[in-house]
């Protein structure tokens, strides 16, 4: 709730809010009521958004450049080593082999002199104009499974090949997170776009049933976030 009132008094004084993430987005446009504003989107779908008054915030597009294949979680987990919250960044994109990430311009000389290695890999930040991704459209990987039910340890279970007691340690260890919250319930069903992360396996959407098997069970569509 502190967040959501430490954004709200940002917009109170004309200030744009930091990043928030759609859990953020939706609690906040609660609180917001008749108040006007606008929402910045640094590209047609992404998901951390930043809502403002009247000037624009100021953000900067960094391009990672590496020459070793990085996964959206290893750069997660070394910007977060940096001691750097999530609010202060938007979303980070792969896509044909680049990384990118969008930052504060607040917090951009930081960022250029602490994040150095990825994966024991020196990178280099190289800045790019907003409009340079301004059109990108998020990439997936489309998943079919067979599953009893769309519950969510069943599902998770398929999907990573595990046993439904593996998801159970993980859900003890807060290892999955659903619509950016900690899960704490097993026996949750899923929803249609519901969106969850494994951590160690990635995110995914859930998309929903597509037909019942001879055998009664499901075939059930996900997506996994590239």
């Amino acid at each position: 709730m502190y967040t959501i009132e430490k954004n709200l008094n940002k917009l109170n004084h004309n200030q744009p809010t930091f990043f928030l993430d759609p859990k953020e987005q939706q609690e906040l446009r609660k609180k917001l009521k008749n108040k006007t504003y606008k929402i910045y989107k640094p590209y047609i779908d992404s998901e951390k958004n930043i809502f403002y008054t009247k000037e624009e915030p100021k953000i900067i597009l960094y391009e990672i450049k590496t020459k070793i294949p990085l996964e959206h979680r290893e750069i997660l987990g070394t910007i977060f080593s940096l001691n750097i919250t999530s609010e202060l960044f938007g979303d980070i994109i792969i896509t044909n082999n680049h990384y990118y990430i969008y930052i504060l311009q607040s917090i951009a000389p930081y960022i250029k002199n602490n994040l150095l290695m990825i994966k024991n890999s020196h990178i280099e930040l190289i800045e790019k104009p907003l409009e340079f991704l301004e059109n990108y459209k998020k990439e997936f990987d489309s998943i079919e499974i067979i599953a009893s039910s769309n519950r969510i340890d069943t599902v998770i279970a398929r999907l990573i090949q595990t046993s439904r007691q593996n998801i159970s340690d993980k859900i003890k260890n807060k290892e999955i997170i659903l619509n950016y919250d900690i899960l704490k319930n097993n026996s949750y069903f899923l929803k249609e776009n519901d969106v969850f992360s494994i951590r160690r396996y990635g995110k995914f959407q859930y998309i929903g049933i597509k037909k019942q098997t001879k055998h009664k069970n499901y075939i059930i569509e996900c997506k996994k976030y590239k």
